[in-house]
């Protein structure tokens, strides 16, 4: 996967952002719309994007959210093609959930965070934007106010040094 193709990639996702935000129901639908195999976290699942993993197993990925809203953003996808939550089959629920606990333990322990945030959201109108499954992990400190998911993409280095840290807490 080239740098340029994975710049291209988030360049459509900001364009689609801003879509929605002058069309809010343009991206999203109703909760059974269909799930779509070329979005970017299934090309993540794929091996055609790339990603800081900080866990895999059968189940889930985790990897470093690359516009964080907080240092060591980590968001948890499961392996299941599910858009949202309500469309993760009930026998996947538990094992999916097992594993975002996981890695939000691991994400408070290599951050040295004091608490954090876990976020999920469904639909456009819900402020989802990638529709793949995901929960946001976002580790919190005491008199520090969480940032805003802006587009703006940090450092590849700083996401790869925060990546160790939280492979490091499990």
């Amino acid at each position: 996967m080239s740098r340029v193709r994975w710049i291209v990639e988030r360049a459509r996702l900001r364009a689609a952002r801003y879509m929605m935000r002058l069309r809010p129901d343009s991206a999203g639908g109703p909760m059974n719309a269909a799930y779509d195999p070329n979005n970017i976290f299934a090309k993540i699942l794929r091996g055609e994007m790339p990603a800081h993993k900080v866990y895999e197993d059968d189940v889930a990925l985790a990897f470093m959210d690359i516009m964080p809203a907080a240092e060591g953003h980590t968001l948890v996808i499961p392996k299941v093609a599910a858009r949202n939550f309500l469309d993760l089959p009930a026998d996947a629920i538990g094992p999916y959930m097992q594993r975002v606990q996981k890695v939000a333990a691991a994400v408070k322990k290599g951050m040295g965070a004091d608490g954090l945030t876990i976020q999920q959201f469904n639909e456009s109108a819900g402020g989802q934007v990638v529709f793949h499954l995901h929960f946001h992990i976002l580790p919190r400190w005491e008199g520090v106010p969480l940032g805003r998911h802006t587009g703006v993409m940090e450092k590849p280095e700083k996401l790869a040094a925060n990546a160790e840290k939280i492979r490091a807490g499990f």
